[in-house]
């Protein structure tokens, strides 16, 4: 069954400048810039008055319906994200083989030794606007950035450059995890 009309309105913050264009959005703030394209979905995106945005869908099934919320909070990510910044904690995690984590060029390039006790070096490049650096506590680093797909992708792919291959993963709990998630700059 369709229904005729669905739509949510989002609130912008204060500090928060945004341009619509068709189904392109691009939200400014304090921290940056982040844009994105919603072109694949089929709905549309209104700006009612300075402070408010109507995302909208005409004759809608059950799916376009969903979309509505999930491009809406999609939108809310990103004034979180220009306002507050995202970050992530990672933990190393060893019973006997110490990881060793550098980051290099700028704080963009991880570099993972001795998982393990191996010898191969494993690297993960972290996204567009993504660093990694040292928290200064003992195997723990953070994972910063304003978008928050960008800097949850950087932290799944350190996770997954360290995953434990043809033994029991039961007993061998080594690893890089994510320990908290939490913004950057505190919110009020």
């Amino acid at each position: 069954m369709k229904t005729i009309q669905t739509s949510k309105i989002v609130t912008i913050p204060d500090k928060v400048v945004v341009t619509l264009k068709g189904r392109k959005i691009e939200v400014n703030g304090p921290r940056g810039k982040l844009e994105k394209d919603f072109g694949h979905a089929d709905l549309e995106l209104i700006r009612v008055d300075k402070k408010r945005i109507k995302i909208q869908v005409w004759y809608a099934n059950r799916k376009q319906i969903a979309g509505v919320n999930t491009i809406s909070s999609h939108i809310e990510n990103m004034f979180k994200g220009v306002l507050y910044g995202y970050r992530y904690k990672l933990k190393a995690a060893y019973a006997h083989f110490p990881i060793n984590v550098v980051t290099s060029e700028g704080n963009t390039l991880v570099e993972i030794r001795n998982f393990l006790g191996q010898k191969n070096l494993r690297t993960v490049r972290m996204r567009k606007g993504v660093t990694c650096k040292s928290t200064g506590n003992k195997d723990e680093f953070q994972v910063d950035g304003n978008d928050i797909e960008l800097v949850s992708l950087s932290a799944a792919l350190i996770h997954q450059s360290c995953l434990v291959r043809n033994k029991d993963i039961r007993k061998f709990l080594d690893g890089i995890y994510v320990s908290e998630k939490t913004t950057v700059d505190p919110i009020e």
